[in-house]
């Protein structure tokens, strides 16, 4: 089985989906309620194990009954979690989310004990990152904890990915460190002020992260598909058509059979389908975690969309 390490956030997703989306200001009712394991470590960790990937974690949770949750849930899904902490200090990470009937979302996050994850604390997961042929990161733990998992990868001949989100501020030495780099389009934008409109704007803002460090990177862009670009070229995948309903994991669904995929030995032309087949899977279901499929649900998906 494909090994990976995921360094990343757990938390506990109060999801509404409401009639539409609230203005500033705006009590918007008549919403249906769904409470949700999430956060973008765990639900990157699952979406690779229900892939088929041999998985362990890296994170934080708080010593309360989500945390205890959380980590019984990540057994259940065969996650190793001995690198999973606990700490007293802060409450284990809590998501609100509010979603449309389009399954477009707003997103507000309390992180608690996923901040107060340390690189000493990190530490205790060394082993993880050694066995592991993909180590998978985000930005929803402190940085300096992002930055030892990703030196600790190198100096073991591992390959990284980083999710850069949500987006922050990435200095040239940390993605000097990143074999492949997943951005959004908003956060393409962010970390170089290029928006991305086009293949050929895609390729330029690629070619700009490439410049500062980073291996290959692999812009998503949602019902339009994805860009792969090295710095001397960029490809794009299209989109599989779906109608969605909550697009919450959906990049998580993209980078969890990602790295799988990059575990597995797999080719651009093997992951970057299968990846988003993945992604689209989990836009026609509600919640996070529980929305994530299989790797029989993206077989059948894919024999579905041949058939047609």
């Amino acid at each position: 089985m494909p090994r990976l390490c995921v360094i990343g956030s757990a938390n506990l997703d109060f999801t509404v989906a409401l009639p539409r989306l609230p203005r500033v200001g705006e009590t918007v009712s008549s919403g249906t309620l769904l409470v949700n394991r999430g956060g973008k470590g765990a639900n990157q960790a699952v979406a690779a194990r229900r892939l088929g990937a041999e998985v362990r974690i890296i994170g934080c949770v708080g010593d309360d009954d989500s945390g205890g949750d959380i980590r019984r849930a990540l057994l259940e899904q065969g996650i190793g979690v001995d690198g999973l902490v606990t700490t007293p200090e802060a409450a284990t990470g809590t998501a609100l989310i509010f979603v449309d009937p389009a399954g477009q979302n707003q997103i507000g996050v309390a992180p608690g004990a996923n901040h107060r994850l340390t690189v000493e604390m990190a530490r205790r997961g060394e082993d993880a990152i050694a066995w592991a042929e993909v180590v998978l990161c985000q930005l929803e733990v402190p940085v300096p904890v992002v930055r030892w998992g990703l030196e600790t990868a190198r100096r073991h001949g591992v390959v990284t990915v980083l999710n850069p989100a949500p987006v922050q501020d990435l200095s040239d030495e940390l993605l000097g460190l990143v074999d492949y780099l997943t951005p959004n389009a908003g956060e393409v934008m962010a970390l170089t002020g290029i928006e991305v409109q086009d293949i050929d704007t895609g390729r330029q803002a690629a070619a700009r992260l490439v410049e500062r460090g980073a291996g290959t990177v692999i812009i998503t862009l949602g019902e339009q598909g994805a860009l792969v670009c090295d710095g001397a070229s960029a490809r794009h995948f299209e989109a599989f058509p779906v109608e969605a309903v909550d697009t919450t994991g959906a990049g998580d669904a993209f980078n969890g059979a990602l790295a799988l995929g990059l575990a597995a030995g797999g080719t651009v032309d093997q992951i970057i389908p299968l990846a988003g087949a993945a992604a689209a899977v989990t836009c026609t279901r509600r919640g996070a975690q529980d929305a994530l499929p299989t790797r029989a649900d993206v077989e059948r998906f894919l024999r579905t969309l041949r058939n047609r």
